[in-house]
């Protein structure tokens, strides 16, 4: 297995005598530290990349700093140049690759994300096997917890006392959902569809439920994902999923008395500090800007 990370510190000086249509942009203290320059020098360098590029990087306000749309999908291209500079760096140092990686994805990612991941990791690391589980968060932090992952890439915890230390990357609303065709019973209690417990979900919708004393009974628990969505596409009930399992055959409740509003829920990767975060960070990067440009999620801050 390929061992320790390498991350590229060559710096290609960029050069422009074009003036700049835009105010010098003024690096924050932070990214300074980050890149172990100094605030004016990392200034200096946004500037000369701005002026090569014609295009702002950073939008200032005085409250926040935080990159243009252009500057978002530089970011992009930025890091799948230092993922390939460092795969070839890897490949000289270590040759041929060896070994395995453990890594457990939340089932809601497998029919939207896995297929690229996987495609990805071949390229990265074709020497290496991959232990691929997928299956509910809950189930997959267990098993990293066990010790039988390397990575998980799941929903977080609402209890954070309850999850290994990770990083949130994503954040998605909540939304209520039933059948295209669902036909609205406000006389009636609220007809659930749940995954079996422990699950964010389902006490995320108890909870919401409760708050406003409204009536409700589970009329389905499911023991997978792919088994709510068609119970709840077949008409048993309505459920509490991520914005981006919005399909034909199901349907987004507008919130009303029925259906109080949902909060947003997380997407956390741990194992980015593990002995193999040099194989499970460049996929965790890379499955960050597939959801950017996927647009259903939110980057977390």
């Amino acid at each position: 297995m390929a061992n320790g990370s390498c991350t590229s510190a060559t710096s290609i000086p960029i050069s422009s005598e074009r003036s700049s249509p835009w105010p010098r942009p003024a690096a924050s203290p932070l990214l300074a530290t980050l890149v172990g320059r100094t605030q004016s020098a990392v200034s200096q360098k946004v500037l000369r990349l701005e002026k090569a590029i014609g295009r702002r990087v950073f939008a200032r306000t005085s409250r926040s700093l935080r990159l243009t749309r252009d500057g978002e999908r530089l970011l992009v291209v930025a890091r799948r140049m230092l993922e390939l500079n460092d795969t070839y760096l890897r490949s000289l140092r270590d040759g041929p690759g060896a070994g395995t990686l453990r890594l457990g994805v939340a089932e809601n990612l497998v029919a939207t994300q896995v297929p690229a991941l996987v495609s990805r990791f071949c390229r990265l690391y074709p020497g290496i096997h991959l232990d691929l589980m997928t299956g509910l968060s809950f189930d997959l932090v267990t098993a990293y917890k066990d010790g039988q992952l390397d990575g998980v890439i799941a929903r977080g915890r609402r209890d954070p006392g309850t999850q290994p230390s990770g990083r949130i990357i994503w954040r998605e609303p909540l939304v209520w959902m039933a059948a295209a065709d669902h036909v609205p019973n406000p006389g009636g209690p609220a007809r659930l569809v749940m995954l079996r417990a422990p699950c964010n979900f389902r006490e995320t919708m108890i909870e919401a439920l409760e708050s406003i004393r409204g009536e409700w009974i589970t009329v389905c628990t499911s023991s997978s994902l792919t088994g709510l969505q068609a119970a709840v596409a077949g008409g048993m009930g309505a459920t509490a999923l991520g914005r981006s399992f919005a399909r034909e055959d199901l349907k987004i409740l507008n919130t009303d008395d029925m259906w109080p509003p949902l909060p947003t829920t997380e997407i956390v990767a741990i194992g980015e500090e593990g002995p193999t975060a040099d194989l499970v960070r460049p996929l965790v990067s890379y499955l960050e800007d597939r959801m950017a440009e996927a647009g259903a999620f939110s980057r977390a801050a």
